[in-house]
């Protein structure tokens, strides 16, 4: 794979927030697949690769390294792929997965909402079967590329009197039908990666279900599984060690690598970085086992998220004000990346589950605290 990379350069655009980035994205995933690097993890009767945890963690390691940004439809080879692979019909099957590998059909997560985020059995968006059909109604948020998507895959309500998980279905949603109507959500680093999605009486085919009426609970929690499950933890373990590298450089070259609380931060950057691929070397020993993970997901969660909050803060501390300098000021420092991971990283402790949420799992499930009263 490094081969292949080194014989194929990346593309130079990290996320998508326009029409022709998201269109250059499409295209590397297209030159990817054509390579057979797209979904490594299918199996080859998919299309895939078969492969196991460990290369998977290879092979995001080595994209990262090489500056390869993540593919555009990454929610359909992560999440809805597995998911058909379990639940969809052969028919749905053979209809969108090659479509997937291929960067042809890009699919978005249609799950949460302003009202059901962390308790997304709580959901209220609709979809009433009338004359062989659902029609949609409702709102959904934090819908990564939605604007560039093809397809959604959604969780909506089908029966209103069930108890809240037991009423659920899921349907994949096109995109383009009437009443979809896709709102970009400006984030503080300028950019609009996430999207609110609202669907006013929009027409399903009943043929979008995937897997049973009212059973769509138990097929999320399969999609569920492989989002807590995808391996950017072992993208994003070697962006830190490549920005501590990075930051280390531009320390020395202003100098600043004299001052000993300087080295101090910077030695604290390295132990955390260290910290976390020990704790991601233990996932993966267990997970290539066989064994569950459960609840100590948790713990590299929390690791990350304050790890990478923490190597932003250092960085914009120690850099000096051009360090605060956006990307489009030519003052910048290192071109306005400490200044965006400092925002963007503020994220890091909401999304995949608060800290908060995360604490209470290692607290219980870990530690074995009791439960507050209520």
């Amino acid at each position: 794979m490094r081969a292949w990379l080194a014989e194929h350069p990346r593309p130079d655009v990290e996320v998508a927030t326009t029409a022709a980035q998201a269109e250059t994205l499409r295209a590397w995933q297209r030159t990817l697949h054509a390579g057979r690097w797209v979904g490594i993890h299918w199996p080859v009767e998919y299309g895939g690769r078969a492969a196991s945890v460990t290369q998977v963690a290879m092979y995001n390691q080595e994209l990262a390294r090489a500056g390869a940004p993540p593919v555009l439809g990454r929610v359909g080879v992560t999440l809805v792929g597995p998911t058909l692979m379990v639940h969809g019909t052969e028919d749905q099957r053979a209809r969108w997965m090659p479509r997937i590998l291929a960067g042809d059909d890009v699919w978005c997560q249609l799950f949460s909402e302003p009202g059901a985020g962390s308790d997304l059995a709580s959901l209220t968006t609709r979809a009433d079967k009338t004359d062989g059909v659902y029609r949609v109604t409702g709102q959904k948020v934090w819908s990564s590329y939605a604007t560039f998507a093809d397809m959604g895959i959604a969780l909506v309500r089908t029966d209103s009197h069930a108890r809240p998980h037991k009423g659920i279905s899921m349907l994949a949603i096109p995109m383009d039908a009437e009443g979809v109507d896709v709102r970009p959500l400006r984030q503080m680093t300028g950019e609009r990666e996430f999207n609110e999605v609202f669907l006013d009486d929009v027409v399903v085919p009943v043929e979008n279900l995937i897997g049973p009426e009212h059973g769509g609970w138990r097929v999320a929690n399969t999609t569920l599984a492989n989002e807590r499950g995808a391996s950017f933890i072992w993208r994003e373990q070697v962006l830190q060690e490549l920005a501590i590298q990075l930051l280390s450089k531009a320390c020395a070259r202003q100098g600043g690598t004299r001052d000993p609380r300087v080295r101090q931060q910077l030695a604290r950057s390295w132990i955390d970085a260290e910290i976390f691929r020990l704790h991601n070397a233990r996932t993966l020993s267990r997970v290539a086992r066989g064994e569950e993970i459960g609840a100590e997901s948790s713990i590299v969660k929390l690791f990350w998220a304050a790890t990478s909050q923490r190597l932003s803060e250092t960085a914009v501390a120690v850099l000096g004000p051009g360090a605060l300098l956006m990307p489009d000021d030519d003052d910048a420092v290192d071109g306005g990346q400490w200044a965006r991971a400092l925002l963007s990283t503020r994220a890091n402790s909401i999304m995949g589950g608060t800290s908060e949420i995360q604490r209470n799992i290692v607290a219980e499930h870990i530690l074995g605290l009791p439960r507050e009263p209520r």
